[in-house]
């Protein structure tokens, strides 16, 4: 079953407070159907918070010798703090992934939904020069408000205990660790090649970013540029990886 800290005798122990008069109607004296979203979403939330209902119990979920060894990673995009708040097509896409790992929570697996900030990149930095604030200061001063003021509001099932930071020298360490990896193993090369280039932005475009000859943030025509960069040999795999597609359970 899902392993949480809150229990069934926890919700005896809730007081939703007294009703409010402004939210009864006088003719039958009965509640009325307006539903006050500020007052009962923050008083679940914050009982929420005080009961760790989201948090999981990873070692026991991925101890394979339990018999109740049912992990669910419900893993999203995380978003990038390069703007003033949280983009509405985040939270579009959190919905339907929030509802699915409730499902399946509600199916007895132990869901881990972790959330976290994709906060390295050059949109950071230039949001930053537009403000005039130095990168690490506006950097977390936008992810605290992403964090506090929009994602927790919107009452998905975050494990905010594991918070991930890309910025964070925790974090990006494994990162640096892997591409060692690549690089000594053979799997990644440094060579020249063309890209699409936004003059505005200052940064590599993908084909996809490029609209009508355009850079689809600031509408500066993007160029053609060769620039020396990475590359992963990810074809060496090819072959390996399309005669294993019989192999995929696309079920879920």
């Amino acid at each position: 079953m899902l392993q949480s800290h809150y229990k069934e005798e926890d919700s005896q122990n809730v007081s939703l407070g007294p009703v409010n008069p402004d939210r009864v109607d006088p003719a039958n004296h009965q509640p009325s159907e307006i539903y006050d979203h500020r007052s009962i979403e923050a008083r679940w939330q914050a009982v929420w918070q005080q009961t760790q209902i989201y948090e999981t119990d990873i070692a026991r979920a991925i101890d394979r010798a339990s018999p109740e060894h049912r992990p669910f990673y419900n893993l999203m995009m995380f978003p990038y703090p390069s703007a003033e708040g949280l983009h509405v097509g985040n939270v579009y896409a959190y919905t339907g992934s929030d509802i699915y790992g409730r499902f399946m929570a509600m199916n007895g697996r132990d869901v881990f939904e972790p959330m976290g900030f994709d906060a390295f990149g050059i949109h950071s930095e230039n949001f930053a020069i537009k403000k005039g604030i130095h990168p690490n200061q506006l950097t977390a001063r936008n992810v605290e408000r992403f964090r506090e003021t929009q994602l927790k509001r919107i009452g998905d099932r975050f494990c905010w205990n594991h918070e991930i930071q890309t910025t964070s020298p925790a974090y990006y360490k494994w990162t640096q660790w892997i591409f060692l990896q690549l690089f000594k193993a053979g799997l990644a090369e440094r060579k020249k090649a063309s890209v699409n280039w936004c003059p505005s932005c200052k940064t590599v475009l993908a084909d996809e970013q490029v609209i009508a000859g355009e850079c689809e943030r600031c509408n500066a025509i993007a160029i053609q540029r060769e620039l020396e960069q990475w590359f992963f040999k990810i074809t060496r795999y090819a072959q390996r990886l399309l005669d294993n597609l019989e192999h995929l359970d696309w079920d879920e």
